[in-house]
């Protein structure tokens, strides 16, 4: 079994999606466009295959709380430590927040954690 892929709603679906593709590598789908719904959304896939939607919808408003449960992060696996170093580099230099890292954790991940446009939390891992 495995996850087919995962979605976020997003409100500027178009710097998500380039967001996704230029950081992560992640190739778009076209763009889904649902006028009854005001529904709009986009693929992205990924090397290894996975896939992430990005979805804006007219009706879904961001609320975000520290304290609020739910999915916490995506994490992108990069293959080094040296990869993880040099793509946070990148994306702080780039005006992107770094809320941590790069470290090692507690449990032995060597890992960084940075907010997407949107302040979604995503981690970079080897």
């Amino acid at each position: 079994m495995n996850i087919e892929h995962v979605a976020i709603w997003v409100n500027d679906l178009e710097k998500m999606k380039t967001f996704y593709e230029t950081t992560f590598k992640g190739q778009s789908s076209e763009k889904y466009h649902n006028e009854k719904k005001q529904f709009e959304s986009y693929f992205i896939r990924f090397e290894n295959g996975a896939r992430l939607e990005v979805m804006r919808r007219s009706d879904v408003h961001q609320q975000k709380r520290a304290d609020m449960v739910g999915w916490a992060h995506i994490a992108f696996s990069l293959g080094s430590k040296e990869a993880v170093d040099e793509l946070t580099k990148q994306l702080s230099t780039a005006g992107y927040s770094v809320l941590s890292g790069p470290r090692i954790t507690g449990d032995g991940y060597y890992e960084s954690l940075i907010e997407d446009p949107e302040g979604n939390h995503v981690e970079l891992t080897v």
